[in-house]
């Protein structure tokens, strides 16, 4: 397929009871992916990923590691049906399947990766209890100045995800948070409301996670992405593995830049986007952020099907 295409992957509250399993049924690829991965892991991830039930899937440390072998089976079909991504990104959770969509990382160590990342921020959660919760309806430059106004009073808030244009993710101290949320509808928010999650992501809470994927991180190998990948804490092109080493870290304590992520593929020429994995969370994104870049889930068989009709036409 001669048409540029992006491969954009979902994180953490994509996933739902069910997810991969059409996939896996109707590609020996998927299925065999599944497979390696309940094998590296020694426990039944894709029994999770089929049957649940929700409150474990739902759960950091299965969350993270089911959702990317969902993704990494999703590209792995594509790019046998003649897709290959002329550029990646991933959201949060999202850039490790990125990565290994581009060749940086090997399914593997994607793999370990990922469950360990997911230990660790479930931990993190354990052991300092925060917040996240949902903005909508200011600018991104309102919601830090509502973080800075409500740390004032101590704690932290901060923005985790700039998700898309009056969509924001703030994260921090449970308090802190809380009074984030009053002063954003203060200032004119539609909603501001908390966010069913396990800990303070992308804030300072997680630290301990950041630490522990250091550690991980430097024991493994990065190979430079054979397309244009676009990390979460620049959003700008990067090809060096050392460098793609040390966003990984600080990912983990840092901003989503999706909003900016996305500009970053529409000014690389990408006029086409695939969701690649389970949801359209990232489709519903993309539109609000750059209405002329098409973007088509592509998780299952039938998503996959329309979305290359549509691409070929």
């Amino acid at each position: 397929m001669s048409a540029s295409v992006a491969f954009l992957f979902p994180g953490q509250g994509s996933q739902s009871v069910g997810m991969g399993r059409a996939l896996r049924e109707a590609e020996p690829l998927a299925r065999a992916r599944f497979e390696e991965a309940d094998s590296i892991l020694g426990r039944s991830l894709s029994n999770l990923c089929f049957e649940g039930p929700e409150d474990d899937l739902k759960q950091t440390e299965n969350t993270q590691p089911a959702l990317f072998v969902c993704s990494a089976a999703a590209a792995d079909v594509l790019r046998e049906r003649g897709v290959e991504p002329t550029a990646v990104a991933g959201h949060s959770l999202g850039e490790y399947a990125a990565l290994y969509a581009a060749g940086a990382l090997d399914f593997e160590t994607g793999l370990r990766l990922v469950s360990a990342r997911g230990w660790a921020m479930a931990e993190a959660g354990r052991s300092s209890p925060g917040a996240m919760a949902a903005v909508v309806g200011l600018t991104i430059e309102q919601v830090e100045s509502v973080c800075k106004k409500a740390a004032l009073e101590g704690g932290v808030a901060a923005v985790a995800n700039d998700n898309s244009p009056g969509q924001t993710v703030i994260s921090g101290s449970r308090e802190t948070v809380d009074r984030a949320c009053v002063l954003a509808r203060e200032t004119g928010a539609k909603r501001a409301v908390p966010l069913p999650v396990s800990g303070a992501f992308h804030s300072p809470l997680v630290e301990p996670a950041r630490r522990v994927m250091e550690e991980e991180l430097s024991r493994v190998e990065i190979r430079p992405p054979r397309c244009a990948f676009i990390p979460n804490v620049t959003a700008r092109p990067e090809d060096d593995p050392a460098t793609i080493r040390d966003l990984l870290v600080d990912q983990i304590t840092s901003r989503v830049r999706w909003v900016e992520s996305v500009r970053a593929l529409a000014a690389l020429g990408v006029a086409t986007a695939l969701e690649v994995g389970p949801g359209k969370v990232l489709a519903g994104l993309v539109r609000r952020i750059d209405g002329s870049l098409q973007v088509h889930p592509a998780g299952a068989p039938d998503e996959m099907t329309s979305a290359l009709e549509t691409i070929r036409s």
